[in-house]
């Protein structure tokens, strides 16, 4: 059964990615950052890739779906690069392309606050999508750029649904149906980001997973009831796994450069600091367990390789490219 993980935001080293060949990870998107600018992006990225070198026996990183598959046959991890911002793109129509052939994959459209191309999860009026967003999305579209909605407002996430010629995703979020919270989504957007071939990726997270993350049987619970909500072809994991991250990190990923005041993200004043990965997640190393419950909950071998990575891999084949070789991988 081919593993994948739609979002894992560590502060990455050689034991994070033996983390991940332990745990039978065939690819992870990674996150590389959040409010950096262009020339801040790239070095983030040249960083990252001298550590991947570094480690490329346990690890390298991933192009295109034919790369996922060969990289995952050898018994590596295959690694997506993607950021949680455009902020990368400096406002300007013609960096896609420029940063897609460097490599990166996933861009969410906005992150915590609104920017030129939309709303934010946590903006208190969702504008919805601009007109730079509208000559953005045909761009990602064009540049094999999965379009990430993770922390982007509803109203502007249906938009881009509905504007968007190829699938996106809610990479790392849960049902606000089960989990009400800002950064959860709608039954009504998960039903339009399915319904236009896009994936969820549920999260483990604890800030917005609730009870649910209290064992692997009750996160397959909401698994369950998000797949009868939109079909077990649209739903995966995205667990937003934060290794080596501490209060510096943080708090820049909360606060980057814009505020002079305590931002909780998705904490709260009661819940402030960085909240403890499942225990039975502790490392991603535990990352089978989730297959074990869906399958103790009834689910096929079949529904369950859906969600632990061949929906991710559908999906991913549809943006980057879908080549023989990923068939019968997900197969």
């Amino acid at each position: 059964m081919f593993f994948a993980d739609g979002l894992n935001c560590s502060v990455f080293d050689r034991a994070v990615f033996q983390e991940l060949v332990d745990g039978g990870l065939g690819c992870v998107t990674v996150c590389l950052g959040f409010w950096e600018d262009t020339v801040e992006s790239m070095d983030a990225l040249g960083r990252f890739r001298d550590l991947v070198r570094g480690s490329k026996d346990l690890v390298a990183i991933a192009r295109t779906g034919d790369e996922i598959a060969a990289i995952a046959a050898s018994g590596r991890c295959a690694l997506v690069v993607g950021y949680q911002n455009t902020t990368v793109l400096s406002g300007n129509i013609r960096f896609p392309e420029l940063f897609a052939d460097m490599g990166v994959r996933v861009l969410q459209l906005t992150y915590n606050n609104q920017n030129e191309f939309g709303g934010s999860c946590y903006e208190p009026q969702d504008s919805g999508i601009s007109r730079f967003g509208r000559e953005m999305i045909p761009e990602l579209n064009r540049c094999g750029i999965l379009i990430d909605l993770s922390h982007v407002g509803e109203r502007t996430s249906r938009d881009v649904i509905a504007l968007s010629e190829k699938p996106v995703a809610v990479t790392h979020a849960n049902p606000s149906t089960l989990v009400p919270h800002l950064r959860n989504k709608s039954d009504a957007l998960i039903r339009e980001l399915a319904a236009k071939g896009g994936v969820i990726g549920l999260a483990t997270y604890a800030n917005i997973c609730g009870d649910y993350g209290v064992s692997p049987e009750k996160w397959s619970e909401m698994v369950a009831w998000t797949v009868d909500l939109v079909g077990i072809g649209h739903v995966a994991i995205g667990t937003d796994h934060g290794r080596n991250i501490g209060m510096p990190e943080l708090e820049w990923m909360r606060q980057g450069y814009w505020s002079r005041i305590t931002n909780f993200g998705a904490g709260s004043a009661a819940r402030p600091g960085k909240v403890a990965e499942p225990g039975w997640l502790e490392t991603i190393k535990g990352f089978g367990r989730i297959a074990e419950a869906l399958s103790a909950r009834g689910f096929s071998q079949g529904e369950a390789g859906a969600v632990m990575g061949g929906n991710w891999l559908r999906l991913y084949g549809e943006v980057f490219g879908e080549t023989d070789a990923q068939k019968r991988l997900a197969a």
